[in-house]
């Protein structure tokens, strides 16, 4: 079971924290923080800018598909940023991700 981090973006502050609360209460992710972005992005062929909400959710890849049907379930957008990042960490950060996520 591999840790990973996935990166998602949402409209709005009350949006990412409550896909993240979601999120920890199911335990699909053992930690979500939840951060401000500028975004500017390419959206049906025009350049578009927005501030977002940025989620790094904490997992274990195995947790991937559970998360991303989840996180579709809650989310607002047509066509979410929803990305995996296979992770290297500390053996007892490691151990503490796993031990929550069930």
């Amino acid at each position: 079971m591999s840790l990973a981090f996935v990166y998602v973006t949402c409209s709005s502050l009350d949006e990412a924290r409550n896909i993240g609360i979601k999120l920890v209460e199911e335990r699909l992710a053992a930690c979500v923080n939840v951060f401000p972005v500028n975004s500017i992005y390419l959206w049906e062929g025009k350049v578009k800018g927005a501030l977002e909400f940025a989620l790094i959710v904490k997992t274990t890849e195995s947790k991937f598909e559970e998360l991303k049907k989840r996180i579709k379930e809650l989310h607002s957008y047509q066509n979410p940023c929803i990305a995996l990042l296979r992770v290297e960490a500390t053996e007892e950060f490691e151990n503490w991700i796993k031990s929550v996520v069930k």
